[in-house]
């Protein structure tokens, strides 16, 4: 009996033994198995990560997009409109308001604006009045002083804008020597003065009510414009020594509308009844 009890003492020792074994190798294997899970996990974490690193990259040098358009291309586009509009335009700048733009800005190409050209009324010499308007010889040799007549038209022009500036900035209460500088400052820009070249022809006149003509106020002059009075102003440009030299009449009280009408249909029929003469063989109205 001693014998048998040994024996399966024995084993039972050696069962147990085993069965530590299995424990332990069973231990081992999930350490393994858990130490290439971690690898594995760790190796993800890297390459998230690498990837993050690398998008952000991409968007810092990329422009941002927003709605599949990226702001560059807004950009772009922005610019070809704006090129697009200009096109249509005819590429041309456009005067601003109050007016600030040289009138030989306006029109790059160097031809001005030809304005009005008056007919002569025949009268009692019907020939000299159609030939000249009619004869090609005449409009050949005319057209040798064009050269003349377009500094003529830029003067005319930047007097023009200066002109229509000046009728919508007078107000009652302004005084003469205000209105003055603005008129000039403003023609100065439009023919863009320089030197004898371009400029004023001649100090600006601002005559009110019983002062005919030729009156220009001097610094510190305190005259003011009054709502009952009636200005005459006169001012004038020149390109080259060719003077434009244009006068017009301000009011504010419709009383002298009637007035200033009749000086206006004046003017116009003196100019429409001019004729030729042997010291003056054209006639040019630009404005």
């Amino acid at each position: 009996m001693a014998a048998v009890k040994t024996e399966m003492k024995e084993e039972t020792t050696e069962d147990q033994e085993n069965e530590i074994d299995d424990v332990g190798n069973d231990h081992t294997e999930e350490a393994k198995k858990k130490k290439k899970k971690k690898k594995k996990n760790k190796s993800a974490g890297d390459n998230a990560a690498s990837k993050l690193e690398e998008q952000a990259s991409t968007t810092a040098a990329e422009p941002a997009v927003e709605n599949g358009i990226s702001e560059g291309a807004d950009a772009g586009d922005a610019e070809k409109k704006k090129k697009k509009r200009n096109r249509k335009k005819g590429g041309k700048p456009q005067q601003t308001d109050p007016p600030s733009v040289p009138i030989v800005d306006l029109y790059p190409d160097g031809v001005f604006p030809i304005g009005e050209i008056q007919e002569y009324a025949p009268g009692k010499d019907e020939r000299t009045a159609v030939n000249r308007m009619t004869s090609e010889e005449k409009r050949a040799m005319d057209r040798m002083h064009n050269d003349i007549y377009n500094e003529v038209r830029l003067a005319a022009e930047a007097h023009r804008q200066t002109r229509k500036h000046i009728q919508k900035f007078i107000k009652p209460g302004m005084t003469m020597i205000e209105i003055c500088e603005e008129l000039e400052n403003t023609a100065r820009r439009l023919i863009g003065e320089n030197g004898l070249k371009a400029g004023l022809a001649f100090p600006t006149g601002c005559s009110r009510n019983h002062c005919a003509a030729h009156y220009t106020p001097n610094a510190g002059d305190p005259t003011v414009f009054e709502y009952d009075d009636v200005v005459k102003i006169d001012f004038g440009t020149h390109i080259n020594g060719r003077i434009i030299d244009c006068a017009f009449t301000h009011t504010f009280n419709p009383k002298y509308d009637k007035l200033v009408e009749a000086v206006r249909d004046a003017t116009n029929t003196g100019i429409k009844a001019a004729g030729m003469s042997r010291e003056k063989q054209y006639s040019l109205i630009g404005n």
